[in-house]
């Protein structure tokens, strides 16, 4: 197959690179960053500039005939009360999260359309399914990537290409290192500390990244597929089906305490 996965270098993005390379995949990286690797090929490109990912998929078309699998990947957190946030923040957040993501669905999707078969995994959040605290930017931009996901869903099933959104639990990244981080006011300052010294332990505490390439290998392999996956501890994918049925009390007063609120 040929793979293209976006935000490889390094993270999530990486070990999808590498582990499909190794299966002998054909996978171009995209990222800003060039990768020096042995099992994929990386295209230096920054997903929020339309003419670069233009670029980047006609180079890939060069010389291959089709494109298999597309995995949206690139992203980036956001902390901060929401009041403290600025307009220039949620702008930089919203642009990769979902229009990078959008700008690279519609430049494959030519192809896919021309072959009439194509998979699409845009990588969401488990926080997309309920406004975290100290992250409510960051679920907002998940949580409009998966509703662009569904909607998206119905206007291609034509040609036979799925899109799914797979939302994620805590892996352990890096990805604290390049979060965007608002500026704390001194309101906020006392309880935001907790959070987010809760928040960076489940990182730290999460499921290697090698696990979501075996559960997309599994998902690749699937002849349909949902609208939504859910891939990570126990403790987090329960909150999807709680936040469902639980009056909305109850589970603020749950995820207080899961946060350290309290």
């Amino acid at each position: 197959m040929t793979i293209i996965i976006t935000g490889t270098s390094t993270g999530i993005g990486f070990s999808l690179a590498e582990y499909f390379g190794k299966k002998g995949h054909k996978v171009f990286g995209l990222s800003r960053k060039n990768v020096e690797s042995q099992y994929f090929t990386t295209i230096p490109t920054d997903v929020t500039d339309n003419a670069q990912v233009q670029a980047a998929i006609s180079k890939i078309l060069e010389t291959e005939s089709k494109i298999d699998v597309l995995i949206n990947n690139a992203g980036m957190g956001m902390v901060g009360a929401v009041e403290d946030s600025t307009k220039e923040d949620i702008l930089k957040l919203f642009n990769l999260n979902l229009v990078g993501a959008v700008q690279m669905m519609s430049t494959v999707m030519p192809k896919m359309r021309e072959q009439k078969s194509g998979k699409i995994i845009n990588i969401s959040s488990i926080g997309s399914e309920m406004g975290l605290p100290f992250r409510g930017f960051y679920s907002a931009s998940k949580a409009a990537l998966d509703k662009v996901t569904e909607a998206m869903r119905y206007e291609v099933y034509q040609w036979n290409v799925e899109v799914c959104s797979l939302h994620l639990g805590d892996i352990k990244t890096k990805i604290a290192e390049n979060r965007v981080k608002t500026q704390i006011s001194e309101p906020y300052k006392k309880i935001y500390e907790k959070v987010y010294s809760v928040m960076n332990a489940h990182v730290d505490e999460g499921t290697e990244p090698l696990e979501v390439a075996l559960y997309i290998e599994k998902l690749l392999e699937k002849k349909s597929w949902k609208a939504h996956y859910y891939f990570g501890k126990f403790g987090q994918k329960i909150g999807v089906p709680l936040k469902w049925i639980l009056p909305q009390k109850v589970y603020e007063n749950l995820m207080k305490k899961y946060n350290k609120m309290d």
